[in-house]
């Protein structure tokens, strides 16, 4: 005799309590925590006073949370932990990286500190070929590099105390080699003091960009133009 079996349904499944899974899920819900507070905490920091580690950290935050989601749906809870932790050490880096900058005191450096200090910003804003090639010779260049848009920029430098200016023959000994000799597109001196009104007035006839101390700090705060930026202000304030 033959007896006819009734297939099973297949009924759904009540899933089990797993205490791995639990803790993992908290855990990864502290990381998030603390990193977002971390964030936030960077963000407000720097908001008061260096508006460009606000947006840098910002910029990361937001990555960050792209970044979350993407790993979320392909890989799983500890890859998500593990994007958290990245993101906020890359935040972290950031703020110190700007921080460094920030806080140097450019004129107790010894005058070839000096010269490396301004050649790190240069990098930082995004010259490539960077060189330091002051010295016995140097005809005036201190620093030589390549400007993000490809001109060729060279910097002398002039590590100087609050009572000393730049003077106009400082700047003129410049000008006779910065194009001529080094084929600058962009010449510029830079300086922790100020410049003579004599300096100023014969660096504009010859095109040569005046860094004063202001121009320094604002520069290194991110808050003002790299010394190639403001030559192409000045290009397009020109031509109007």
């Amino acid at each position: 005799m033959t007896i006819s079996m009734r297939r099973l349904g297949r009924g759904k499944r009540k899933a089990a309590f797993s205490l791995r899974q639990t803790v993992l899920c908290f855990g990864l819900v502290a990381i998030i925590l603390c990193g977002a507070g971390l964030t936030l905490k960077l963000a407000l920091r720097a908001a008061g006073n260096r508006p460009a580690v606000a947006v840098a950290t910002v910029v990361v935050a937001v990555a960050a949370a792209a970044a979350l989601r993407s790993v979320r749906r392909r890989h799983g809870a500890a890859r998500v932990a593990d994007a958290v932790v990245d993101a906020t050490y890359r935040a972290v880096e950031a703020d110190a990286t700007v921080e460094t900058f920030t806080s140097t005191d450019y004129a107790a450096m010894e005058p070839a500190d000096f010269e490396q200090a301004i050649a790190a910003l240069c990098e930082r804003d995004g010259c490539r070929d960077v060189q330091v090639v002051g010295g016995a010779g140097d005809l005036g260049a201190d620093v030589v590099a390549t400007t993000p848009d490809g001109r060729r920029i060279v910097i002398q430098c002039k590590r100087y105390g609050p009572m000393n200016k730049v003077g106009s023959q400082d700047v003129q000994r410049f000008g006779g080699t910065c194009f001529a000799v080094h084929e600058a597109h962009v010449a510029a001196v830079v300086t922790t003091g100020e410049f003579t009104q004599p300096a100023a007035e014969y660096a504009e006839q010859c095109g040569i960009l005046c860094v004063d101390r202001s121009g320094l700090t604002a520069w290194t705060d991110g808050i003002g133009c790299a010394p190639w930026e403001e030559a192409v202000a000045q290009i397009v304030g020109d031509s109007r």
